[in-house]
This record gives C-alpha cells, sequence and structure tokens, in this order.
C-alpha cells in the first residue's frame, strides 16, 4: 500500500512541476518567474486555504476542535526544545545556530501542509475543514519558544517587539488568520460567491508555484556541502519521528484519517517563509546557510516526494487500518 502511495505522489502534477523546476534549474535554463508572480501566487494560494478553513470553522463544534488545538500547541512547545538539545549536544552548534534550526523546525511549511491536503484530495481522504487554523497555531509558539531559549541561553539581539512584529504581521500568518477570519464570518454562502476564484482554480495555482519553488530549491544544492552529514541526516530522520509523533497525536485527539495525516505533516515540516524572517531579526549571527539550506533542500523536497505518504501510511496504522 505504501508504494502505491509513493507511485501516485510522486506522479502527481504538482510533485512532477516541483521536479520539473529543479531540471530547469540544473541544466540551466533561462525559464524565470518574475518575483511579482511568486508573491502573487503566495498570496492567492495563503488567503484561499484561509478562506476555505475559516468556512469550514464556523460549521464545526467547539468540542471536535479544542482537543487537536491543543495537540498541536504541545507539538509546537516541545519540538523546538527537544530540537535545540539535540542541535546542541549532538552536532556541537552554537547557541544562535541551534535556536535558529529549532525555530524552523518547530514551525511550519504552509507549502508542504497544502500540498499534503491535495494528496488526501487525490485519493478522496475526508479531513476536518479546521486544518488550517492549526497552522497558525503551530507557528507562533515554536518560533517564540526557540527565539526564547536563545535569549536564556545567552544569544540573539533584536527587541521582541520587532521579532512578534515580523512573527505576526509576515505574508503567511497574516493571511492565513484574515483568510480564516473572512471565512468565519462569511461562511460556506460567502465561500461560494468566491469559488470559481479561490476554489475552483487552486490547483493550478498552486502546480505553478510548485515549479517556481522547484527551482528555489535546486539553487539551495550548492550549499548542501557545507551543512555536513549531521544535518542532512537531522533534516531527514527528524521530520519522519515527528510526523509519526503528529499523527500518534492526531488520532489521540480524535482527528480523522486525513486529519491526523495533515497534524503529521505539519510536526515534520520546516518553514522557510515566517522564521526565516523572524531569525534575521532575532539571531543575525545565525548562519543562513544551515537554517535555510536544511529548511528548504533537505526537508522540504523529502516531504513533498516520500514524507507525505509515509505520513499516511503511519496515520493508517495509528487508526488500526
Amino acid at each position: 500500500m505504501t508504494l502505491e502511495l509513493l507511485r501516485a505522489n510522486l506522479l502527481s502534477p504538482i510533485v512532477l512541476a516541483f521536479g520539473l523546476g529543479i531540471v530547469a534549474t540544473l541544466i540551466r535554463s533561462d525559464l524565470k518567474f518574475p518575483d511579482e508572480l511568486y508573491t502573487a501566487l503566495t498570496i492567492y494560494l495563503l488567503l484561499a486555504i484561509g478562506l476555505k478553513g475559516g468556512a469550514e470553522l464556523a460549521e464545526t463544534p467547539f468540542a471536535a476542535f479544542w482537543a487537536p488545538a491543543l495537540a498541536t500547541l504541545a507539538l509546537g512547545v516541545a519540538i523546538p526544545l527537544w530540537s535545540y538539545a539535540l542541535l546542541r549536544r549532538l552536532g556541537r552548534f552554537s547557541i544562535a545556530d541551534s535556536a535558529a534550526l529549532a525555530a524552523h523546525y518547530g514551525s511550519v511549511s504552509a507549502v508542504t501542509f497544502i500540498a499534503s491536503l491535495s494528496f488526501l484530495d487525490a485519493l478522496r481522504a475526508p479531513y476536518e475543514g479546521f486544518m488550517p487554523t492549526l497552522v497558525a497555531v503551530l507557528e507562533v509558539p515554536a518560533i517564540v519558544v526557540a527565539l526564547l531559549l536563545a535569549r536564556v541561553r545567552g544569544g540573539g539581539g533584536g527587541s521582541w517587539r520587532e521579532v512578534l512584529h515580523e512573527v505576526l504581521a509576515g505574508r503567511s500568518v497574516l493571511l492565513l488568520l484574515g483568510g480564516l477570519t473572512i471565512g468565519f464570518l462569511s461562511g460556506t454562502s460567502g465561500l461560494a460567491k468566491v469559488a470559481p476564484l479561490f476554489v475552483d482554480l487552486f490547483q493550478g495555482a498552486l502546480l505553478l508555484f510548485l515549479l517556481e519553488m522547484g527551482m528555489v530549491t535546486a539553487r539551495r544544492f550548492r550549499d548542501l556541502a557545507r551543512v555536513g552529514p549531521f544535518l542532512l541526516g537531522f533534516g531527514i530522520v527528524m521530520p519522519v519521528l515527528h510526523g509519526a509523533l503528529g499523527t500518534w497525536l492526531g488520532g489521540l485527539a480524535g482527528l480523522s484519517l486525513g486529519g491526523s495525516t495533515v497534524l503529521g505533516v505539519l510536526a515534520a515540516s520546516a518553514s522557510y517563509i515566517a522564521a526565516p524572517a523572524a531569525v534575521r531579526i532575532a539571531l543575525p549571527e545565525a548562519n543562513p546557510s544551515y537554517y535555510l539550506t536544511a529548511a528548504l533542500a533537505i526537508t522540504f523536497p523529502f516531504n513533498l516526494t516520500l514524507g507525505i505518504p509515509l505520513y499516511y501510511a503511519l496515520a493508517r496504522w495509528t487508526h488500526g487500518g
């Protein structure tokens, strides 16, 4: 079953588009996305997923939501704590680099999350509509915990006001929370009015975005030699462990098979939008080659190609399937 899931995922249009972007960069093609289009696609995807999630959240009883939200918050606090300890003690990274990496791996990749929804939609596997809310629940605490660790251990710069502003006003959190609010207040009837743009065209926009992400990822491949074997292993092993923990907690919190898969994906992913912006302010001495390369050139392609079907298989196992 796992091999069938891998084949279905690897041959999906968005993963193939991601691969095309990598190939385009490796063969030095003149293919290039205008910066304005990349920004527009980012805005569209985050707002679209927020709108849909908000409309579904409006229909969700609080009793069905509080346990998954609490499980997600626990992941957001715990993952940066043990990631920091592992990076410091076994990886021998500096305080700043350990905290920066912990912030990235405790936080979440919105694109990996969106790809997981596309994967589940292709399988016709249902999932809870409030899952986008959990992205916002996981995003902020993980970054704050990791940066607090750096402060306690004697590293870091920049004021907390600047850091929190960068996190909360950054486009990923702002658009997700804004979309959730709009969708929640307008409900399913309001979503229906904008569905031709924000629902029907979603998959096509995602394909274009993954094409660009393939090119962005390939441009970081040259930095892989700098990160060393420990970080290479960390960027693959930790997401698998976090993904397994997330799927287990999802089942414990009452999530469906699809919902548990998504929570596993959230736990396994590494941020490369919100976290880098906050780290740049709070930990300017941290090495971007470590945290950007690990998140973008190691963990992101692993999760997109192999991780998502693996977490689905783990969720099936934890659900007794």
